[in-house]
């Protein structure tokens, strides 16, 4: 079966599943593989579930004329997804960077969707089979679809910008994100440029924050490019006017409180704005959806209780956004500070040095209760409580309860931090 084929077998089942416990009626099952599972040994239980049809690559698992062989079910994926990108009339913003992308594509979609029909990648779903099912997601009528790129390695993003074929880009930043992977912060901006490189050799738009340098210098001679800035009148201007506790700025003398935390937001809310303004939304519906915007799934939240004040940042963490989330904790107004803090994952051999580093930001910024959690962090000088495990801090803090004031919790996906709710 030809991709033309299999694409309008979507359009006429137009429901993708990759996951047998999740089946809905009359979808396509694609037997995706993975490290410790073989999609194809379950596609004759798609069928039995009401899947309409199943895409394998394995022969011996043919059962039945609804079932459709391939070479690669993954590869075959990738290609339905950019044929279909290509059929629908939709216009495609690619988002990327180390921190913030999620946050930033959940504003721009906000702002967008005021005037128009837009998809957005649900979740963090943004990887080489999370991009593919956003793009499977864009309908005959959506105007545009706002597609989240993640990366851990060189080649990624420009493999997934080859999928996406994206009309627009934008990088949020370059941070000390999965550096093992990457080879380091020089591997990091070489990996995350790699949208930048796609964009501009197809001569499509750029979206940029100008204050960045990096960017600045990587988009100097490129005339297609639509930035914000803080201070160069040659771009759109925005201004930050505080924390209160919430970021506050304001844009053509409109003043926008928002409901995030930390001057790190602030860059995010300017490019939802400055990608609103040029799709012509008008400016008080971009005040409107940034100021409705409220952070979930352990994003930067805020959260109260037991008598405890919690900023809950517990989805991830690397050394720039811990940085980040310590120093703006400590300017926060609160006269009782406790941090738990998680190990940083995917720093391969800086690891120690960066977790060593960390600590001693915190020893410098003075809260009246640290716990360090995780075998890097364990494995430091420092004076902090520290905990190899999350089962030692809640063995510690069951004892010892926590005294009741503002508390941050942030750590790695891995760390799990969100724990530490339920034993307050």
């Amino acid at each position: 079966m030809t991709i033309e084929e299999l694409h309008a077998l979507f359009l006429a089942y137009p429901k993708i599943c990759t996951d047998t416990r999740k089946i809905s009626e009359n979808c396509l099952f694609f037997a995706l593989k993975g490290p410790n599972f073989n999609g194809n040994a379950f596609a004759q239980d798609a069928l039995d579930k009401g899947a309409a049809f199943t895409i394998i690559d394995e022969e011996a698992f043919s059962t039945s004329d609804k079932t459709i062989l391939c070479q690669d079910v993954l590869k075959t994926l990738q290609e339905l997804a950019t044929y279909h990108r290509n059929h629908c009339k939709a216009k495609v913003i690619s988002l990327t960077g180390s921190n913030g992308k999620t946050t930033t594509k959940e504003l721009i979609n906000s702002v967008i969707s005021k005037k128009y029909k837009t998809i957005a990648t649900q979740g963090n779903l943004n990887n080489h089979i999370g991009v593919p099912l956003t793009l499977l997601s864009i309908k005959e009528d959506t105007e545009i679809a706002i597609v989240e790129m993640g990366a851990n390695h060189q080649k990624e993003i420009e493999f997934l910008c080859n999928i996406t074929q994206p009309d627009f880009g934008y990088i949020t930043n370059f941070g000390k994100a999965h550096l093992e992977g990457f080879g380091g912060v020089e591997g990091v901006i070489k990996g995350k440029s790699e949208m930048y490189d796609y964009l501009t050799s197809h001569n499509k738009y750029v979206f940029l924050n100008a204050d960045d340098q990096i960017q600045k210098e990587k988009l100097d001679s490129y005339t297609k490019k639509i930035g914000f800035s803080t201070s160069d009148h040659q771009y759109y201007n925005i201004k930050f006017l505080g924390i209160d506790p919430y970021v506050v700025l304001e844009a053509e003398g409109t003043r926008i409180n928002t409901q995030l935390i930390g001057k790190y937001n602030f860059p995010n809310c300017c490019a939802a704005i400055l990608m609103g303004k040029y799709f012509n939304v008008p400016l008080q519906d971009i005040k409107l959806a940034i100021e409705a915007y409220q952070p979930q799934n352990n994003r930067s939240q805020i959260l109260s209780k037991n008598g405890f004040n919690i900023v809950l940042d517990a989805y991830n963490a690397n050394p720039t956004s811990m940085k980040a989330a310590l120093e703006n904790f400590a300017s926060m107004d609160s006269s009782q500070k406790s941090i738990i803090i998680g190990d940083m994952f995917e720093l391969g051999t800086t690891a120690s040095e960066e977790h060593q580093t960390i600590a001693d930001l915190t020893e410098e910024l003075k809260f009246d209760n640290v716990y360090l959690v995780g075998e890097n962090f364990f494995g430091i000088k420092t004076s902090f409580n520290k905990f190899k495990s999350f089962d030692d801090l809640k063995e510690h803090l069951e004892k010892k309860p926590l005294e009741k004031g503002t508390l941050l919790i942030k750590g790695s996906r891995g760390m799990a931090l969100e724990r530490v709710l339920d034993i307050l």
